[in-house]
């Protein structure tokens, strides 16, 4: 086949899209790219300079190879792998009456520096945060962890994105089988494309619907190197700022890179703050229903005046102005996070001061009301999390609905269900309770309470069975 031939069959394939660049260098030799993926700058500096140099102009394509002078070059066979590589930004280049040919990265740069996260901002510690780029994100990683047992596996995932899905763990600390069952997972999936790790966690989950999520979201590469050495499991995936620590229990949530950075005084003083917004946040508006609407017996006789004196000019019943004010505030703290940063903090004192200051003057809602939705949106915000903030949210409404009915057994009855389905959660074979329940010693150390570092010489036993910290494997 000619090289005029291999041009036309791969223009035809690509509908003759308008971003497509030929060139016939001679009789013997021609190539083509993509010019909205491919840097004009790199072919003309180093792929023309290095072909013009070559005195056999009847040249081997293995000739070519040694001359051209790029780090990433490769011979291929079959014509239908040269699609993915011109989408990724290679050159192919093409020889007459040769059935191989050379693909050369010449690849533009099309994403943003690193730079520091914005979804989890830390006051101490490392600044940078993964980007949408796959290999500096793995650079991210392999300049904390230096040690030759990190394993980087790789994965194609998409029909039409064929999109990069690393599995990145340290051999001799995770645990094979977690490795296997995600591997085993990824390689199952079969959709049109991959565009972000949000798109496998559905995949990956290893039981059923859960509200809580069974793997942790960020974009810290400090916390990813933390997680892959206690013997966690990194999943990765080309195009996306963020990551998948797996497998993730619900105590996970309540730390922070950060409080490895700090005393563990502070960091344990600042976890049993998130525990207690977490219980706040959740039952709060539910426990304020209950107790105005069927066990008021509960409140002091003075407050209870006043609280009755607040609501006599309002004409809802009391579950009805807590779940109009609770979805205002939802509705007003997803504008403020979509909105442009410009715009979003005037629009949150605008929706929270000058909104819930008219609907108490109105006597729409009590001011007791806005206090109770204040503080529950509030504690909310100590979560970086969004899987997390969403369970918060749908749990807390369940709260609510519990209580219309049957007040503070309402609220009894909805936090045994909340327990009982986070005691029924096993991401990865991990019980999600841990280290609580079953009761874990070495995990308890790196809990709610923090220990000091040289108290926590293992690794919990539930994620490794390498235990000893700094151990060789």
């Amino acid at each position: 086949m000619t090289n005029r031939e291999k041009i036309k069959t791969i223009k035809q394939e690509l509908g003759d899209s308008a971003d497509i660049v030929e060139r016939e260098v001679n009789d013997t030799l021609s190539y083509l790219y993509l010019e909205s993926v491919s840097s004009d700058d790199k072919i003309s500096d180093f792929l023309l300079k290095s072909i013009t140099k070559l005195k056999d102009i009847e040249s081997t394509l293995s000739l070519l190879q040694k001359e051209i002078y790029n780090s990433h070059i490769e011979v291929l066979e079959d014509l239908n792998d040269c699609y993915y590589y011109l989408a990724s930004g290679y050159t192919c280049l093409f020889l007459n009456h040769e059935k191989r040919y050379l693909v050369i990265e010449t690849k533009m740069k099309l994403d943003r520096g690193i730079s520091e996260s914005t979804s989890e901002p830390l006051i101490r510690g490392p600044k940078d945060s993964f980007t949408e780029n796959h290999a500096i994100n793995l650079g991210l990683i392999r300049k904390r962890i230096k040690d030759p047992k990190l394993r980087i596996m790789e994965q194609k995932v998409g029909r039409r994105t064929n999109s990069k899905v690393s599995v990145l763990y340290i051999e001799g600390i995770a645990k094979k089988e977690n490795v296997q069952k995600i591997q085993e997972s990824i390689s199952k999936i079969d959709i049109d494309g991959v565009f972000d790790t949000g798109y496998l966690r559905d995949f990956l989950e290893s039981q059923g619907k859960s509200f809580f999520p069974h793997m942790i979201s960020t974009e810290r590469p400090d916390l990813s190197c933390q997680s892959l050495l206690d013997g966690k499991i990194i999943v990765m995936v080309e195009n996306s700022p963020y990551v998948l620590i797996m497998p993730a229990i619900l105590a996970d949530f309540f730390k922070t890179s950060e409080d490895y950075y700090q005393s563990p005084v502070s960091s344990t003083f600042s976890r049993v703050l998130k525990v207690i917004a977490f219980f706040v946040t959740i039952m709060t508006p539910a426990l304020y229903i209950a107790l105005m609407t069927f066990n008021q017996e509960m409140i002091p006789d003075q407050l209870l005046i006043s609280l009755a004196t607040q609501r006599s000019e309002v004409p809802f019943p009391t579950f009805l102005e807590v779940i109009i004010f609770v979805i205002l505030f939802e509705i007003l703290r997803e504008a403020d996070i979509k909105s442009p940063s410009a715009s979003g903090a005037s629009m949150s004192i605008v929706g929270a001061l000058i909104l819930g200051d008219a609907a108490v003057a109105a006597g729409i809602v009590s001011p007791f009301v806005v206090i109770v939705v204040a503080i529950t949106s509030i504690c909310e915000l100590v979560f970086t999390d969004m899987d997390f903030i969403n369970a918060i949210r749908q749990w807390r409404l369940l709260f609510i609905f519990s209580t219309i009915f049957i007040g503070i057994i309402g609220i009894v009855v909805a936090g045994l269900i909340l327990i009982i389905q986070l005691a029924s959660l096993e991401p990865l074979n991990t019980p999600y309770l841990l280290p609580f329940s079953p009761f874990n010693l070495s995990g308890l150390k790196d809990s709610i309470v923090l220990f000091p570092a040289n108290a926590r010489m293992n690794r919990p036993n539930y994620l490794t069975n390498n235990q000893k910290r700094g151990k060789k494997t």
